[in-house]
């Protein structure tokens, strides 16, 4: 067998390398993955080889079936279809076994009958049990169980909705497969669902390491660290202050599992590792077009359990408007997934944190194979079931450059034809994006029979782009669009900016977390504002005055503070806070009698409410104002961003003036310390007539 050198197994692993190796490029780090997936290729306990001898079974126990390859045993309780068990690698239950045997790995959801939810409450938890167990496949290749429930129309109390949850074992892999089938029928009652995911919770015992990303990969504490007097509660029930862990090394951080929530589009694997055992436990998704709200909506993914979720639908950074509504007797199907659930483990002698790159390779192995095959429900359509659309996307904007410009990097998709923007509130159909190349560029493959409109949003540019074209997939269509033109929002060009049009607030001046209320994971990075309590460093930097920022000297990205928050005060109550924005207009504005146009985009609301004032900040009504909008929750869970808002406000020139102008900035509304906004990107531009202006 082979063997690494010394020099290269001491490289791998001395602690003090290890971490250091994963995040770094170089021909060392190369030389060191290739010498320890070669090793893995060949002492791995089970065989890519398509004869090989490993046979899989299926066996029933008393309330249980078990479905086993030679690689691992996988456990399901007969017929609830909940996972009780996954042995591997001489581990004889990866899974937690302390507590119900139901409560290992499950499907769940959250939901109401409209008008029926509780004040305070979160809706009906319910923990899908299916009433039936079906064997749909059985061969020497595969296995795929079916664990299914019927709503009974006789029933006032149960979800009206038929729930299918599958299970596929392959030969000789190390891992296994999971979708669901939820359906509707017509003359169904109303009903509203909150949140769907898949959830296993790991043995604690064994696994301790948990990696989200090559950049966000840590030791974590335990479930009883968060419990009094161990943990302190903080301002909410998931943000936990660790006091006396078992750990000391997590004295005094804050555990809170949105700080590890990820956009959709980056939820492509996540895990944890048992580093004694060498062994990893990883989600694989190799496509997000069953997911809600498009390819950066947030969902949670791994956190303190040891816990691994795949979230398939959720109101996190958006709120009540992706509530999944049905109306009276609304039809409605989706299979949500398949997830591949992977396990792999090393040979003693090689460092087990390199179990991440391995499932990154995997990773791509699952999603050259999507959409898979061997799914038996015809609801999953295969590729030659599905079409696809091409194009490509330019940005014409007149005032930045004569000619159109491709628009690089941009996001572009399909899903339910709606209005500007409506795919992130979209939550009942499927959505397929692509990201354009340097050109402008894009594919859209693999697509599902349905009408669709299609969209795209381009970093550095506002807005959204909307082709209201209804297109219509059927298997084996291939759509060639052509050059497609976006026009962002423009009247003239700019007089001033503040921002980045990313749909984030990233750029902006993020301020280091109190002391005592840090994750170590997160100190001295770029994305520190998965902080805990930043919202109360504003009332710090600016006690008694709100911020100003003038135009022509300061810089956003060390003034412009990301948030725009409440102000606690020494009563315990909040004040809404007003910023400014000076700025300086010449004399040749004196004669025109026009309107500014003054561009704002928000990177998230959380009810709040921006009222826009010039030159008087005592002015009634305002100039402009949104209204109360938004309950994305943003600003208590750690983002950067949550729905976007695009709003263009006409600036009557009466209104400015020669010299010194400003622009008031207000959020009154101030119950709570998240309530407030984020700005994306704000700019002032000068009626065309007056272009001359610089």
């Amino acid at each position: 067998m082979f063997k690494l050198s010394s020099h290269v197994y001491q490289l791998v692993t001395t602690i003090g390398y290890r971490r250091h190796l994963l995040r770094q490029g170089g021909w060392i780090v190369a030389l060191i993955m290739f010498l320890s997936l070669f090793e893995i290729a060949i002492s791995q306990n089970q065989s890519s080889d398509p004869e090989s001898t490993q046979v899989l079974q299926l066996h029933y126990q008393d309330g249980h079936v078990v479905v086993d390859n030679g690689i691992f045993q996988l456990t399901l309780s007969n017929p609830e279809g909940f996972v009780t068990g996954v042995r591997y690698n001489g581990i004889e239950n990866v899974l937690a076994y302390t507590g119900n045997e139901h409560d290992r790995g499950y499907w769940d959801l959250v939901w109401n009958f409209p008008g029926k939810k509780i004040k305070k409450s979160k809706g009906t938890l319910d923990r899908i049990e299916a009433t039936k167990m079906e064997v749909i496949t059985q061969s020497d290749e595969e296995i795929e169980l079916s664990f299914s429930r019927t709503w009974n129309a006789s029933s006032t109390t149960a979800l009206p909705v038929n729930i299918d949850k599958r299970f596929v074992m392959l030969r000789n892999s190390s891992g296994f497969y999971s979708y669901a089938i939820f359906e509707r029928l017509k003359g169904w009652p109303a009903v509203e669902l909150d949140n769907i995911r898949l959830v296993f919770k790991l043995n604690q015992d064994k696994f301790h390491y948990m990696a989200i990303s090559d950049e966000r990969q840590r030791y974590m504490p335990i479930p009883e660290d968060r419990i009094p007097p161990r943990g302190k509660p903080l301002a909410y029930p998931e943000a936990v202050q660790l006091l006396d862990p078992m750990e000391p090394e997590f004295k005094g951080e804050v555990d809170d599992k949105y700080e590890y929530s990820m956009e959709s589009k980056d939820i492509k694997v996540h895990g944890w590792i048992s580093t004694n055992n060498s062994v990893g436990f990883w989600q694989i998704t190799p496509s997000n077009e069953f997911r809600s709200a498009g390819p950066v909506k947030q969902f949670l993914g791994s956190h303190v359990g040891p816990t691994n979720l795949a979230v398939f639908h959720s109101t996190h950074y958006v709120g009540a408007e992706l509530i999944m509504s049905f109306e009276e007797g609304e039809a409605w199907k989706k299979v949500f997934g398949p997830v591949f659930i992977y396990l792999n483990s090393f040979s003693k002698g090689v460092d087990p944190l390199l179990l991440w790159t391995q499932a990154k390779n995997q990773t791509k192995i699952e999603e050259e194979k999507w959409p898979y095959n061997f799914t038996a429900s015809s609801d999953f359509p295969a590729s030659d079931q599905r079409g696809s659309v091409t194009g490509r996307l330019l940005v014409r904007d007149r005032y930045i450059r004569s000619e159109d410009i491709p628009a690089n990097g941009s996001y572009v998709g399909l899903a339910a034809p709606g209005d500007v923007g409506s795919w992130q509130r979209e939550y009942k159909g499927y959505q397929f994006w692509s990201k354009a190349d340097e050109k402008g560029y894009f594919s859209i493959n693999n697509v599902r029979t349905g009408h669709y409109n299609l969209y795209a949003f381009v970093p550095g540019f506002i807005g959204d782009y909307h082709n209201q074209t209804v297109f219509n997939i059927s298997p084996g269509t291939n759509i060639s669009l052509g050059d497609l033109v976006y026009e962002p929002p423009r009247d003239g060009v700019t007089l001033w900016e503040i921002g980045v049009p990313d749909r984030t607030a990233a750029e902006f001046y993020i301020p280091d977390p109190n002391p005592t209320f840090t994750n170590k994971l997160y100190l001295n990075r770029s994305d520190k504002y998965r902080q805990y309590g930043l919202w109360e460093r504003y009332a710090e930097l600016y006690p008694h005055e709100d911020m100003v920022y003038n135009v022509d000297v300061d810089s956003y990205s060390k003034k412009w503070f990301y948030m725009q928050v409440t102000r606690k005060q020494a009563d315990g109550g909040y004040n809404g806070t007003t910023w400014q924005i000076k700025f300086q207009l010449d004399e040749k504005m004196k004669n025109f009698t026009g309107n500014f146009k003054l561009r704002i985009a928000l990177a998230t609301s959380n009810v709040a409410e921006l009222q826009v004032r010039v030159n008087d900040v005592s002015k009634d009504p305002p100039l402009f104002t949104t209204g109360e909008i938004g309950k994305d929750n943003t600003i208590a869970r750690h983002g950067i961003h949550g729905l976007y808002w695009l709003y263009s406000v006409n600036v009557p020139a009466s209104s400015l003036r020669n010299g010194n102008n400003t622009i008031y900035l207000t959020q009154p509304l101030a119950r709570s310390p998240f309530q407030g906004l984020m700005y994306d990107y704000i700019r002032l531009e000068c009626p065309d007539s007056i272009s001359h202006l610089t």
